[in-house]
């Protein structure tokens, strides 16, 4: 299954890092929080298939691919033999990673509407290129497979500054979307989504659109649109203040989010 991230917006929140790369390139412990949300998925055992949604500096990221391999590996330069180079060991993932130009200015559901030929017609992940947890990707995909929904998205309570989503009775399925709200201590939307192909009969491919708002509303409207609950960890990056929690956790070999062994 296909992982489609979000890494194209212009991160004016954390301008002090954002201003020489995007977002999803500011590191936590010397590596992208693109790289952490990756690794994350690739631990499931079969999301190893991403789509990356590039904007803004997204040549950054295209060069950061493009040296991956080579920067994980041991390498010999023979320059007294053509130049050769031998790579005796490499510990890179076994991914397939495919970056698209989105468009610099280009909301969210224009992006996703842009990539739709490198998904074809399979339900894929979606997820925002800034944010961490420690989701049960394999619970939030069975639920999804039985819910007959278009979306199912990861709700999480932060507590603090963001929109909220409405719920039916049962809890199960999201009446209405309020993104960017006053928060109320109810639940948000932490990223982290299931997507059935559905999803591009409600999205355009121009750049106003924005998943958040009317895709997202009319499939809440519709009785479209999924919650999978995660009470556990999740943290997004808009600040600095956000990057020192997350860096705190990683140096202090407690982030909850790192489920994969070392090499």
């Amino acid at each position: 299954m296909k992982v489609v991230i979000l890494a194209g917006g212009l991160g004016t929140r954390i301008s002090e890092e954002s201003h020489l790369k995007p977002k999803p390139m500011i590191t936590i412990g010397e590596q992208p929080i693109l790289w952490h949300i990756m690794k994350y998925y690739s631990c499931f055992g079969f999301f190893y298939d991403f789509v990356i949604c590039c904007g803004y500096k997204g040549h950054i990221i295209k060069e950061y691919f493009a040296d991956y391999y080579l920067h994980r590996s041991d390498v010999t330069f023979d320059f007294s033999d053509q130049n050769r180079m031998t790579v005796h060991e490499n510990v890179a993932e076994p991914w397939r990673v495919t970056l698209v130009d989105t468009g610099l200015n280009t909301q969210t559901g224009g992006r996703i509407k842009r990539v739709q030929r490198y998904i074809g017609g399979e339900p894929f992940m979606l997820t925002y290129g800034d944010g961490v947890g420690d989701v049960d990707l394999n619970a939030l995909l069975a639920q999804h497979s039985v819910s007959g929904k278009t979306v199912t998205l990861t709700g999480i309570q932060p507590g603090g500054r963001f929109g909220v989503l409405d719920l039916s009775g049962d809890g199960g399925t999201v009446t209405g979307f309020r993104e960017k709200a006053k928060e109320d201590g109810g639940w948000i939307n932490g990223g982290f989504m299931v997507m059935e192909p559905e999803i591009f009969g409600y999205l355009r491919a121009d750049e106003a659109c924005i998943l958040e708002r009317t895709p997202m509303e009319t499939l809440a409207r519709e009785g479209k649109l999924g919650i999978y609950k995660h009470p556990g960890f999740w943290q997004c990056m808009d600040t600095q203040r956000d990057r020192g929690r997350l860096e705190s956790l990683w140096a202090n070999g407690s982030a909850p989010w790192k489920v994969w062994a070392d090499a």
